[in-house]
């Protein structure tokens, strides 16, 4: 996989992407299609990670992070995801699972957790959704009542990534009564009494990042487990979708990346009527489209974390950049597996096991349906 061309922000940043290339090689690459084949989580390889500095980038070095800007932090998540994306996306997730206690946690919460979470030691996850309010996140019925000095929690949290495998759970749940005011954010530790994972989805793609519900009956949390205050929970996870869904961005890029090399690698060496598939200009032009595709959408995600980076509002830029680059992976993806032909439709090739995995791009950390609500809704309110 020959180098993306970058402009990055320092010398460090650089050899911080060198370091991460060097174990996409080395750890991540390697092993992906084994383990998408057995549908094996790859728990070592995140701690591996983790003791690398690759799993609190984002977070500022004085709560245990890597004090990089956002746009460097999105860059290694593409990286990774160009390697193996159930990596990317599960750095992505953990990520997003430590915000809560970063942007919202006490100072003693802080000092009691971020240590392990940023460090890799502690795997997180994120509970929002519900099998009745996916999209309508709003709507959550799951419900925490206060009992002297813990929560009462009862419910059941779906499409949880890394759901039977985190070390922690951020549960958004009603404290309140109906709508956004009524939700809070609990921060539980896997082993809470009463918190069950139930078995994983059998899903299409990303077989190797387990996504399962988590049900939660009589679960009893400790009151000083409330991140921010009663009633503010919506609020933290409005905020942190923004970053996420950047992360899911970036991830798409890689994956987009890696299904052009493959398509390129394989025009390069394929003969037909006495000549390579890619000097067919037919071929060619479809080869040009894809780069350009990728391109434009790392053009596009870079952009919105920039405005992150500078303190500017990017809520509509991140919607913006999840929608492009999730489509531009799913186009990309569709056309190697044209590109390969038959080969591209078995799986000797990762080709076929790229487009599977691309599709649910376009449907978590927000559908693109929601995204374009988003993005319309800034321009006409």
């Amino acid at each position: 996989m020959p180098p993306v061309v970058r402009s990055l922000p320092s010398a460090e940043a650089g050899a911080l992407l060198e370091l991460t290339r060097d174990l996409v090689h080395g750890e991540v690459a390697p092993r992906a299609a084994e383990m998408e084949s057995r549908a094996e989580f790859p728990r070592e390889l995140f701690r591996t990670l983790g003791k690398a500095g690759l799993l609190g980038l984002a977070y500022d070095e004085e709560l245990g992070g890597g004090g990089q800007p956002y746009e460097v932090y999105l860059q290694v998540l593409e990286e990774l995801s160009r390697g193996w994306l159930a990596v990317g996306v599960g750095v992505s997730v953990h990520t997003l699972s430590c915000y809560p206690v970063a942007a919202f946690g006490t100072a003693e919460q802080k000092e009691r957790w971020l240590p392990e979470m940023l460090g890799g030691e502690l795997l997180g996850a994120y509970c929002l959704s519900e099998a009745g309010s996916g999209s309508d996140a709003a709507a959550l019925v799951t419900r925490a009542a206060r009992d002297g000095d813990d929560y009462v929690v009862d419910g059941t949290k779906a499409w949880v990534t890394h759901g039977g495998h985190a070390d922690f759970y951020n549960l958004m749940v009603r404290t309140g009564g109906p709508g956004p005011k009524g939700i809070s954010c609990l921060l539980a530790d896997a082993s809470t009494p009463g918190l069950h994972a139930q078995p994983p989805e059998k899903k299409m793609g990303l077989r190797s990042s387990p996504t399962a519900s988590i049900t939660l009956e009589g679960a009893r949390v400790p009151a000083d487990r409330l991140l921010g205050e009663e009633g503010v929970g919506f609020r933290i996870a409005l905020s942190a979708l923004d970053g996420g869904r950047l992360g899911i961005a970036a991830c798409a890029v890689g994956h987009a990346q890696a299904s052009l090399d493959l398509a390129v690698d394989y025009a390069k060496e394929r003969k037909q009527f006495g000549q390579r598939i890619a000097d067919f200009q037919g071929l060619s032009f479809m080869l040009a489209d894809m780069a350009t595709q990728v391109e434009a959408a790392r053009a596009l995600y870079l952009s919105a974390a920039r405005l992150r980076d500078a303190g500017r509002p990017y809520g509509p830029q991140a919607s913006m950049a999840k929608l492009f680059c999730t489509d531009t992976a799913m186009r990309v993806a569709t056309d190697a597996v044209q590109v390969l032909g038959g080969y591209g439709y078995v799986e000797d090739f990762p080709a076929e096991r790229y487009l599977r995995e691309a599709k649910i791009m376009q449907i978590f950390e927000g559908t693109n349906q929601i995204q374009r609500l988003v993005i319309g809704r800034s321009l006409t309110t």
